[in-house]
């Protein structure tokens, strides 16, 4: 299978060009193309000689993903299952903000991280995705809405759908300067936010891309006992490893660190682990924010319910009373397949029946 374009940076592009007998300028013509034009086939690129769109035609393919579903929430959520070149699926949703059109991304098939009240990890990981699989999920959520005659584009990327992003670095990380490029896309670095459950080594190298791309750690727990037992990950990087990366991180690039908390009932939304958590966080208030959001419910961990609003809202008060920024997450499609994964395991289980 021919590797798809979108995989390659305008620099590697431009080498490609030239190693090719090209001129420099056309790689930002085919750029052009690509990501402001949005066509689907190289031979609609009309100021391209027929020799170089041929070349193109013979090393690469536009689109690598096929649209299987599509599903529409009441507030605008648009939840997207494609299938990859070896017929694998993944999801990718579009959520309206008030600040514009967000897509959440996903960047492994499966995921070996095994936090256990996550549908993402349902299923092991199969593979990585490619950088040009993970910038044609931004492509074909675009073309969705240019399709409809709107001029609405997609301004913020999060990269938190199915996978660790940290585990699949290099792909990301070509993604992000792709989708950043002025001269395509040009979704601001301020505008888009990896999230990483917690792999210390690679907080350490991201405070170096050179990108100001904003960094979200899925914390989930204030201490080791209680994020051990429902995050895998923490048995090799507990919070002491997690914290002296973050301290790193933000001593090196002085940004923000977003803290992603999933409120489940009875596990970790009790006051002392609200204390707890600001105790954690005090030295660090002014870098640091808390995000907190509700559970879905994932019919395959039963054992977790989601926290009651009382409960979330308690545990809010104590963060905002210890001086500790923080959110509730607002829900988006959640009368769609809400969760992380869970449109996927369900076409999964129709082909195992």
């Amino acid at each position: 299978m021919k590797p798809s374009i979108y995989g390659l940076t305008l620099a590697e592009l431009t080498d490609w060009v030239l190693e090719n007998g090209q001129k420099k300028f056309r790689a930002k013509q085919i750029w052009e193309w690509l990501y402001r034009k949005r066509v689907d086939e190289f031979s609609q690129m009309s100021n391209l000689s027929k020799d170089l769109i041929e070349k193109l035609d013979e090393n690469f393919i536009i689109n690598p993903l096929k649209q299987r579903i599509v599903q529409e929430s009441a507030d605008g959520t648009v939840k997207y299952l494609f299938e990859l070149p070896d017929g694998l699926l993944i999801e990718t949703v579009l959520m309206r903000q008030k600040y514009g059109l967000s897509v959440c991304v996903t960047t492994q098939v499966g995921c070996n991280i095994g936090c256990t009240f996550c549908a993402s990890g349902l299923l092991k990981k199969q593979r990585d995705l490619t950088s040009g699989e993970i910038v044609a999920q931004i492509m074909l959520v675009q073309k969705y809405f240019d399709e409809r005659g709107n001029d609405e584009r997609v301004s913020h990327v999060v990269v938190m759908g199915i996978g660790e992003p940290f585990d699949n670095y290099d792909n990301v990380m070509n993604f992000l300067y792709t989708i950043n490029d002025d001269n395509g896309l040009a979704i601001g670095a301020r505008h888009i936010t990896v999230s990483t459950s917690g792999l210390a080594p690679k907080i350490r190298e991201f405070a170096h891309n050179g990108l100001q791309v904003n960094l979200a750690v899925s914390l989930h727990a204030p201490n080791n006992d209680v994020r051990t037992s429902i995050m895998r990950i923490n048995r090799s990087f507990p919070i002491e490893k997690l914290f002296e990366a973050i301290d790193y991180y933000i001593e090196e690039t002085n940004r923000r660190v977003t803290f992603e908390y999933i409120m489940l009932s009875g596990v970790n939304d009790r006051p002392e682990h609200a204390q707890e958590l600001a105790t954690l966080l005090k030295d660090k208030k002014k870098l640091v924010y808390v995000n907190l959001i509700p559970y879905n419910p994932v019919s395959e961990h039963d054992q977790y319910s989601r926290s009651s609003k009382e409960d979330v809202m308690r545990f809010y008060d104590i963060l905002k009373k210890n001086g500790i920024n923080c959110v509730v997450r607002q829900e988006h499609g959640t009368d769609i397949d809400a969760a992380c994964g869970q449109l996927r395991s369900k076409q999964l289980k129709k082909k195992e029946a």
